[in-house]
């Protein structure tokens, strides 16, 4: 183990707290709560100021924030993906900071980043929205704000504490970089056994496209579900050639008949994180013939296979009907798979 000094000079803690939260902000796996605890210590000791702490922080986080609003600008929902797809939370996912946003719009930014995975997705999703730049600042502001000083307060209430904590890393031959160190390894760890953890349940569950076009093929096709958010389906209004759209918030039960059926559902999300809650969902519900499409319609539609475009009046058609079940009419799967 490296050995650096003992701890952090006065001098640098603010640089050191600044860029801890920069490159966690930038997506970096690594916490900077544990930088921002020690700046709390170190200003309750008087070593630094709590304004220039949490001033750093919150510089830190507006520069990175912005720098992913603006590529989100740039490039759109596939960055999204890319980085739900590179996450290693499985709590990231595209969905939720989607729905998040579009009950509550840019205040969601006062309570992201207490929020695991959406502080990472929330800066580049807003950059897709019409949203104006000063209003995102204005609300990322204030969440960096409460963010870094809800750890900086931690911090100073608990710096007696945390003395004790340094002490006994240096009694025991380390130093405070040492912990930091092995704090970073375990988050690391974890995340990664819950990814392992996830890509395990999933190779039980998901389909390949492939795979769903030979089943389609087949005399008992399945039924496919289009899980994406309205917002999505109003951009992107085409589908998988047959599928029905399935409204999460409608309090309308599945039709049973439609349950004999295997079932697919597939959504835009890369490592099919909104697929496993929909079917974890239909299995609470004794509903196991439940299959995820892997890549979602972005991986059907790279491998060339059909879509369709959406009925004109899809939206009416989530608002006023069930399903329509007759053999040349369009029905709408309406159903909310709550607990």
């Amino acid at each position: 183990m490296w050995h650096f000094p003992v701890a952090i000079p006065p001098s640098l803690g603010v640089w050191a707290v600044f860029m801890s939260v920069l490159v966690t902000q930038l997506g970096l796996p690594i916490p900077a709560a544990p930088m921002l605890i020690l700046g709390g210590t170190m200003a309750a000791m008087g070593q630094t100021t709590y304004a220039s702490v949490v001033g750093a922080a919150v510089g830190a986080t507006l520069i990175a924030d912005t720098l992913w609003f603006f590529t989100g600008r740039t490039y759109g929902r596939r960055l999204l993906n890319q980085l739900v797809r590179f996450s290693l939370s499985l709590d990231t996912t595209v969905r939720v900071a989607r729905n998040t946003y579009e009950r509550y719009g840019a205040p969601i930014l006062t309570v992201a980043k207490f929020l695991p995975g959406l502080g990472l997705v929330s800066a580049p999703l807003l950059g897709t929205t019409p949203i104006s730049v000063g209003v995102f600042l204005l609300w990322d502001f204030i969440g960096a704000a409460l963010w870094a000083s809800v750890w900086v307060i931690g911090g100073a209430a608990l710096h007696d504490q945390i003395v004790q904590l340094v002490l006994l890393v240096r009694h025991n031959g380390g130093t405070i970089f040492d912990a930091f160190a092995a704090i970073f390894v375990v988050a690391l760890l974890y995340r990664c056994v819950r990814r392992w953890q996830f890509r395990r349940w999933l190779a039980h569950v998901r389909i390949s496209p492939d795979q769903l076009d030979e089943l389609m093929k087949s005399n008992e096709p399945p039924l496919i579900l289009d899980a994406r958010p309205r917002s999505i389906r109003a951009k992107e209004s085409h589908r998988i050639a047959g599928a029905q759209l399935l409204d999460l918030d409608s309090p309308e039960p599945l039709d049973p008949e439609l349950l004999k059926r295997p079932i697919v559902v597939y959504c835009v999300c890369p490592n099919e994180a909104t697929a496993k809650r929909i079917v974890n969902q239909l299995h609470r519900k004794n509903i196991h013939h439940v299959r995820a499409l892997k890549g979602g319609l972005d991986a059907w539609e790279k491998r060339g296979y059909p879509v369709e475009p959406l009925p004109p009046d899809f939206e009416t058609a989530m608002a006023h009907m069930t399903e329509d079940t007759g053999e040349e009419g369009e029905y709408t799967v309406r159903a909310r798979l709550a607990k």
